[in-house]
């Protein structure tokens, strides 16, 4: 019996490591055949290799990088079906603080790259008669966090971007949804919780118990449970799922503020 995705042609951009590499090796095993990109090749075909798929080197926010990435899906597998737009870089600082070139490299990647992998596949899904997008982004699509200025506007950005791009294509049977995922132990995650350790002069078991303690589930996620509610998304299960907005945020989006003085 097939997994849930057999059949299906999957491209994951950001495909290496954390939420991207888990979404790789969920949807191979529920019978996807995959393709995944990233800049870093020492990264990224090492896990091809591992799990099956095919990787594709290059820069998201390169045009022609994103068109030889369906193509290559195109090519070898016969279609695409599937599109995880993960791929996305952060930079510290405030509107005051944050460098211009830093503040165009984190909008060419995350907003940017994102649109170029959308647009790609989209005549390839017609082609197929439909297809499913998922766009991570992040519990910073919904609220502000200090010293973040340019990932959270990116993000902020994406949800529009998902919207359009549900309310433009679905008459072509194209469903597009976005998942924020709250802290999920990354790379990425890892260098954040590193600068907030020496600032504070704190190790990392306490780092992550201060950043989740106001989560109701009092803990970080796994990137392979980020990776499961994205395969829901572009399943069938959620045929009838398309502009919507999953947070999987251990609940932490659903706390008050204001109240957490009466907590315990």
């Amino acid at each position: 019996m097939g997994g849930r995705l057999q059949g299906k042609v999957a491209l994951i951009t950001g495909g290496g490591s954390g939420i991207g590499a888990a979404t790789a090796r969920r949807f191979v095993a529920s019978g996807a055949r995959v393709v995944i990109t990233g800049r870093r090749r020492g990264i990224i075909e090492p896990l091809a290799r591992e799990i099956g798929c095919l990787a594709v080197a290059g820069d998201v926010g390169d045009e022609s990088h994103c068109r030889d990435a369906v193509a290559a899906a195109v090519g070898k597998y016969g279609g695409l079906d599937i599109l995880v737009a993960n791929a996305g870089i952060e930079h510290f600082g405030s509107a005051a603080e944050v460098e211009m070139a830093q503040w165009h490299e984190v909008m060419r990647t995350n907003v940017d790259g994102v649109l170029l992998a959308a647009r790609a596949a989209i005549e390839p899904m017609r082609q197929r008669g439909g297809g499913a997008m998922v766009v991570v982004g992040s519990v910073a699509s919904l609220f502000g966090a200090p010293h973040y200025a340019s990932y959270v506007t990116s993000k902020s950005a994406l949800l529009g971007l998902t919207r359009s791009l549900a309310c433009d294509y679905g008459v072509d049977g194209i469903r597009v949804n976005a998942i924020c995922p709250g802290w999920v132990r990354t790379e990425m995650a890892e260098r954040a919780f590193k600068v907030l350790a020496d600032a504070k002069q704190i190790d990392l078991d306490e780092v992550i118990r201060r950043l989740t303690r106001h989560y109701p589930l009092r803990r970080m996620a796994d990137p392979a449970e980020i990776a499961g509610s994205i395969e829901f998304l572009v399943s069938q299960d959620a045929s009838f799922v398309t502009g919507a907005i999953l947070n999987a945020d251990g609940g932490g989006s659903i706390v008050d503020v204001g109240t957490l003085e009466f907590s315990n």
